[in-house]
């Protein structure tokens, strides 16, 4: 009887190893993991990463390599600061670096970079507890730092490449031109990639073929860029209704800066997007209705990094409003 009992106790010992008792939702996927997700984002980056190569050279590569560099020495510093376990080997720091370096122009210096990656490191990842518990995008909020400190050496329009002797890419980006200046850029030079602008936001097809990519795999939610391009259209062509002499159209607002490139791959970060289909519509939409207003009401040129951490900073509130329903509908609530 004893042996039975030993038995019985080795068994059920056995299945609470194989057992994980939780609350709801219950999921469990082994073959989708965080170093396979950022390991999709990385190959849905090369064709925007290829571009930017191609059009700013030496330049483009050196700043990728800065802040990944950074980046991966921010978090290897952090990490053991906070005695955590190392996570370099998920790749999440490498994406951090990679979308920081596209988010910045090829002129900015090298401690632009740097800075950028420590205090997306830092500030806005560790600090909060490292991967999965930020609240606002990592490589965002470091755009956004070097922003304020750095301003005239963010500024993508007014610097000079010398490549063999000659000056190129001296042109103003294309948002700057037309808010400075009423012009407009040819719709291809947008569509391929000749035009002036960050590493990442020069060809709007290349960000176009990284992102449908990422929606195949699903590694990013094709509810947030399909929602955030559709708000673009109807509010781009609502003001074109009412001004219909502008030389900068709708389509010029979806293909200029950095819209495709915010719309795919960083808007769709699943720690700082929404959980529900609900939610993520309305995120997407918040993010169309705050980057179009940016662009008509202020003097800033571009507001795709703007509206994310405005979007970010009410994803808990979007959550709180859309939880679905448990099947048979609500709980009723007991009488006291």
């Amino acid at each position: 009887m004893e042996s039975n009992e030993q038995n019985l106790i080795k068994q059920l010992k056995e299945m609470e190893e194989k057992l994980h008792v939780a609350s709801s939702p219950h999921m469990l996927d082994t073959s989708l993991t965080t170093k396979k997700m950022m390991r999709d984002v990385l190959i849905a980056l090369l064709p925007v990463t290829g571009m930017a190569l191609y059009v700013f050279k030496i330049y483009a590569l050196i700043q990728i390599a800065i802040c990944i560099l950074s980046c991966l020495v921010f978090e290897e510093i952090f990490t053991y600061i906070r005695k955590k376990p190392y996570s370099l080997g998920d790749l999440s720091a490498v994406v951090t670096g990679v979308i920081l370096a596209l988010s910045l122009p090829a002129s900015a210096p090298w401690y632009v970079g740097v800075v950028a990656s420590l205090v997306a490191i830092g500030m806005s990842k560790i600090l909060f507890g490292g991967l999965g518990q930020n609240i606002f995008n990592p490589a965002m909020v470091g755009r956004a730092f070097v922003m304020i400190c750095f301003p005239a050496m963010l500024g993508a329009g007014a610097y000079v490449i010398k490549e063999c002797g000659i000056d190129i890419l001296t042109q103003a980006t294309p948002l700057t031109l037309a808010k400075q200046l009423g012009g407009s850029t040819p719709f291809l030079s947008l569509l391929i990639g000749n035009t002036n602008g960050s590493l990442g936001e020069t060809s709007a097809l290349a960000c176009i073929i990284g992102g449908i990519y990422l929606c195949i795999r699903r590694t990013a939610s094709y509810e947030i860029p399909l929602s955030f391009i559709l708000s673009v259209l109807i509010i781009g062509g609502i003001y074109n209704l009412f001004q219909q002499d502008a030389n900068f159209t709708v389509l010029h607002h979806l293909l200029s800066g950095a819209l495709l490139f915010g719309a795919f791959f960083i808007a769709t970060d699943p720690v700082t997007s929404p959980l529900s289909i609900k939610g993520k519509y309305i995120f997407g939409f918040g993010l169309g209705f705050f980057v179009m207003v940016i662009r008509f009401f202020s003097g800033y040129p571009e507001g795709v990094m703007f509206a994310i951490l405005i979007m970010n900073s009410i994803v808990p509130l979007i959550n709180r409003i859309t939880i679905p329903f448990p099947e048979g509908g609500p709980l009723p609530v007991k009488k006291q």
